[in-house]
């Protein structure tokens, strides 16, 4: 089945549910038959951007060129759900200038829930300073200024969160009728 392409970009605080989300949305468009491909920091951070680091010009540099292999991909009619910290609101403003069909999604989440939610340690490393530039930490995280859907998962199931997004791909004309 022939979709128009779109970026669905996951932003939020790590262990705010991102990828979980991502994951599940992307189980859903598999089901209509459509083109899907997940991009995520981790996996990214191991091929496409392990030179860079974790400095405000490394997290931009990640993020251009995520940014870039999703305008190929979604204007190709994939629907690209990809998940990024990407803490900076300007940042975020380039990939949507750069990407058509650009959808952000604020995964939000409270920074309490967060930590509770982190079964690698990576806030407690970065709490006690074996960790620099953690974002929510010692490092920024910028709400974004003009999100397309806000789902708030210390409040949300995933189940909700993810019908949320359908039901908003669907009335932006981006799922099958």
């Amino acid at each position: 089945m022939e979709h128009k392409g779109f970026t669905l970009w996951f932003t939020g605080l790590a262990c705010s549910g991102k990828t979980v989300l991502a994951d599940a949305v992307a189980n859903e468009l598999k089901k209509l038959e459509m083109k899907v491909e997940r991009l995520d920091g981790d996996i990214v951070r191991k091929n496409l951007t392990k030179d860079l680091g974790f400095t405000e010009e490394d997290r931009n540099k990640n993020i251009e060129r995520v940014t870039f292999v999703a305008k190929l991909l979604s204007r190709n009619g994939v629907a690209v759900l990809a998940s990024f910290i990407s803490p900076y609101n300007q940042i975020r403003d380039y990939s949507r200038n750069e990407i058509e069909n650009y959808i952000l999604v604020y995964v939000k989440c409270s920074l309490k829930v967060c930590e509770e939610r982190d079964v690698k340690g990576m806030y407690a490393k970065a709490r006690a300073g074996e960790i620099n530039n953690f974002t929510g930490i010692d490092h920024p995280f910028e709400e974004p200024n003009n999100p397309d859907i806000v789902v708030e998962t210390d409040k949300q199931s995933i189940e909700e969160s993810k019908q949320i997004i359908l039901n908003s791909l669907y009335n932006m004309g981006f799922l099958p009728q």
